[in-house]
Order: structure tokens, then sequence, then C-alpha cells
């Protein structure tokens, strides 16, 4: 897995940071990408990504600001000029139907797949069970309703003991594969090796949470409990922090103070004001630093692999 950002900026887009988008892209098997939020521009940004609109078959919006959503009618209509678009999900708040219907309608855009947008409300559900991953979403604290996003990837099998299985005299071979997959085997000596004493316990999946727009809150709190990398915005510096207040949004040190909480592995800071320079920028991350040492800021066509952490077998 891969997080591939494709605008990082907070509010307009600037000469150095588009308006926000964020990109996973899925592993086991599929090559698949799933978008978090479509700013304007964001189509014009996969010109030089390793991905275009075709790939996409899920959006999630996380609120309906415009540095959020005013490039969705453009992804759209860019996705009918592609081979092989397939059919394309779309989840965010109330309106976003509305907003969508209304651009395309206007527009005459002649969307050539099948789409469907859902909207979503305060509730605590799960929203999407896709193959290996499940999503969930909790409302944030922003001025509008804006929603983060945890997404979890199912659990991989256990690895076969071939050392255990070597030493009770089963030497590799086809029976190897049945035991693997959970089956118990019967030696032609009588003896029945049980499946689950040859296979190590199943791999934890990866977890990821990507917030929208937001105040610190226990709710963010609850999506990166534990995650492999949490992806919050900074649009502040600790120095401006009423400004944060004021606007409803976050600084870096609040972002790292969420990821310490929630214990998550590694922050990514995103969504920064065009207020700041390199210094400034550099400033928040000094800010988050000294609170959660592994992040990192994130800036446009950042990609971000998504390691699995393998436990150690006892």
């Amino acid at each position: 897995m891969e997080l591939y950002f494709l605008g990082t900026g907070a509010g307009l887009p600037s000469t150095r940071r588009n308006v926000t988008s964020i990109a996973l892209r899925l592993s086991r098997g599929t090559s698949r990408v799933w978008l978090f939020d479509c700013g304007e521009g964001t189509q014009q940004q996969m010109l030089t990504a390793p991905f275009g609109p075709a790939k996409v078959d899920r959006i999630f919006i996380t609120h309906l600001h415009g540095d959020h959503i005013f490039g969705l009618p453009g992804m759209l209509g860019s996705r009918s000029f592609q081979a092989g678009s397939g059919p394309l999900s779309i989840l965010g708040p109330l309106g976003l139907r509305t907003f969508l219907k209304t651009a395309v309608e206007t527009g005459g855009s002649h969307i050539l797949y099948p789409w469907e947008v859902t909207e979503i409300s305060d509730a605590v559900r799960d929203v999407v069970i896709d193959g290996d991953y499940r999503v969930s979403y909790r409302r944030l604290r922003h001025g509008i309703p804006s929603y983060g996003y945890r997404v979890e990837e199912r659990p991989f099998p256990g690895a076969l003991r071939k050392d255990l299985l070597e030493a009770a005299g089963l030497p590799p071979g086809p029976l190897y594969k049945k035991i693997k997959s959970g089956h118990d085997v019967t030696l032609p000596d009588g003896r029945t090796l049980v499946a689950a004493d040859y296979v190590d316990p199943p791999e934890p999946g990866r977890i990821i949470a990507i917030l929208g727009d937001t105040r610190p809150c226990d709710e963010a709190v609850e999506l990166a409990r534990d995650a492999d990398i949490i992806v919050h915005e900074a649009t502040y510096t600790a120095a401006d922090a009423d400004l944060a207040a004021r606007h409803h949004h976050s600084t870096a040190a609040e972002a790292a103070a969420v990821a310490r909480a929630a214990g998550a592995r590694k922050l990514v800071l995103t969504h920064v004001s065009s207020r700041y320079d390199h210094d400034g920028e550099e400033q928040l991350l000094a800010d988050a630093k000294r609170i959660f040492p592994n992040t990192i800021l994130a800036h446009d066509h950042l990609s971000v692999l998504v390691e699995r952490v393998m436990s150690k077998r006892c």
C-alpha cells in the first residue's frame, strides 16, 4: 500500500502546493486507487503521477469546502475519455450528491460509466467493506460537517512452519499447501498433523487514518488508534494557534498530540497554509517533532509506503 499526495495546500492553490487530494494505492493483487478529497486541479496533478483517473474506483470526501471538492466534476468528466474506466463510487457528507448532479447536468457532461454517490450521516458504522479492506468513519470538529476515515486491511495468513513439518517427518510437497490452507493431514503411518500447530498466527493488516479538516478531538484519536500512518491537517504553526482555533483548524503541534494519544506509528502533516514559506514549513515540522518524533511534512507528489509490521516468532 502507498499514500500518494496529489495536493497538500490549504484553502487555495499556490505555486508550491495544490489544494487537497490524497490517493491510496491498494496492494494485494490489485492496482486500484482510492482518492480522499479532490480539490481543484487534482486531475492536472495526476498527469505527472504514476496513475490516472481510470484507476480510481472509489472517492471519499471529507467535507464540502471547495478546496476539497472543486476538482470532482472535472475528474468525473475526464474518466469518460479514458478507455477502461469502470464504475465509480463516491462517498461523502450530505449535499455532495446535489453538488455533483448540478455540476454534471449544468455542464452537459457525458458520463459514460456507472457512478453513484452515497451520503453519510453522523452515525458510527462501517461504510465500505471491499475485498481485503474495511473503511469506517467519524465526524470530526470543523466549521461544517467534516469526516475522518479509517482504512483497515484484513490480516495476512500466518507463515507455514516448514521447520516443524520437516521435524515431524513430512518433506516438502503438496501436503504443505493443504496444511497452509488450514486442513489437517493424516500421514501414512496414522499420525495426524493438526494444521494450526504448523502455521503461525495471522499477521496484522495495515491501518491508515486520513482525517479531514478538524480541531483536535477524541474522534480523531479513535480513528487513528494504533494506526500505521495518520494523515492530519497542520494548517498553522503553534505560534498561530489563535488562528487555528478561530478557523476550526489544527496546528502541527496539535496534530502531533493526536498521533501520540492514538499510539500511531507515523504522522504525515498536510493541508499547509500558503502563508508559510520554506522556513515556516520547517517550523511546522519542528513543532510536531517535539511532541511526536516520527513525523514528516507532506509535499505535492510525495509517496509514502505503508509498511507492514511483521510480528516476531517466539
